[in-house]
């Protein structure tokens, strides 16, 4: 299950990653004279967004591999795993968000949908404070 959702809302970030690409380097207000594409900060937030996109798949992939191959994953780290990919992929979107500005709130385009999309994995359980407090308890051995 936890590959699965970690897939799903990864390609949600993923989908909202290329929406605001293509915004920025389709998007040359007059005043700049260049696309935002051009602009520094532009280029630093897309590079956090590929950060988490590929811890996010990097994760899945080593999970699916431990899965597909027999392993025994312990119920702990598929956990964590579903929390720290769900977290970067709403930050992603919330990323994209913010480079987009009210352009990425309209209705009209698909980065509103995509946010709303992703906020979903934080209700699906495990939820993040239960998550927590395994990995505590098992660290801790109580």
């Amino acid at each position: 299950m936890t590959v699965m959702m970690g897939a799903l809302y990864t390609g949600v970030a993923r989908a909202a990653r290329d929406w605001v690409v293509d915004f920025l380097q389709q998007r040359k207000p007059s005043s700049l004279g260049a696309a935002l594409a051009t602009l520094p900060r532009a280029q630093e937030i897309v590079g956090q967004i590929e950060a988490l996109l590929l811890t996010n798949e990097r994760l899945i992939a080593s999970l699916a591999r431990d899965v597909d191959a027999g392993h025994t994953v312990a119920q702990v780290d598929s956990s964590l795993i579903k929390s720290v990919v769900t977290n970067n992929a709403v930050q992603a979107v919330e990323a994209a968000l913010s480079l987009s500005s009210n352009h990425g709130t309209s209705r009209k385009n698909p980065l509103e949908r995509h946010l709303r999309d992703v906020l979903c994995g934080r209700i699906h359980t495990p939820q993040d404070d239960s998550v927590h407090v395994a990995a505590g308890r098992r660290a801790l051995g109580v």
